[in-house]
């Protein structure tokens, strides 16, 4: 018996950090639930897959809400990939931003094909990283 598909949503209304867990999984200092929704609620547009109440995908979107959009994070739990829930995530939120002249992301080498195929186009991305602020907690 195939597990039901799980749905999609861009609300965070009733959202608890309890239904935040399994993301984050080779990170060596990960955010915690709590700060994890922090994130998703500071997001221009998020979109959401659940299943039996757990959130097991995400994609957020940063935006000035006028020309541009950066996708910094998509993720779903590993017990959930490699089913399309990824893919389904990367549609919503496409259709979320298609107001806007350009919306990026960064993204490993081996992934680029996954990418394209959902119509993106390599490019070139610069960036920096304070590997002491991955887990977002707050500055003291």
């Amino acid at each position: 018996m195939t597990q039901p598909s799980p749905s999609l949503t861009t609300s965070l209304d009733g959202l608890t950090p309890e239904q935040l867990h399994g993301f984050f999984v080779d990170w060596p200092n990960p955010p915690r639930p709590d700060t994890f929704l922090r994130l998703l609620r500071g997001s221009y547009r998020v979109v959401l897959a659940v299943h039996d109440g757990q959130v097991i995908g995400f994609v957020q979107a940063v935006s000035d809400g006028v020309l541009t959009a950066y996708i910094p994070l998509l993720e779903v739990v590993p017990a959930w990939q490699g089913r399309g829930v990824g893919r389904a995530l990367m549609t919503r939120i496409q259709e979320e931003l298609r107001h806007l002249y350009a919306v990026d992301l960064g993204c490993d080498d081996h992934l680029v094909p996954y990418y394209e195929g959902l119509g993106m186009r390599r490019g070139t991305l610069m960036f920096t990283r304070n590997y002491e602020r991955q887990d977002g907690s707050p500055t003291g």
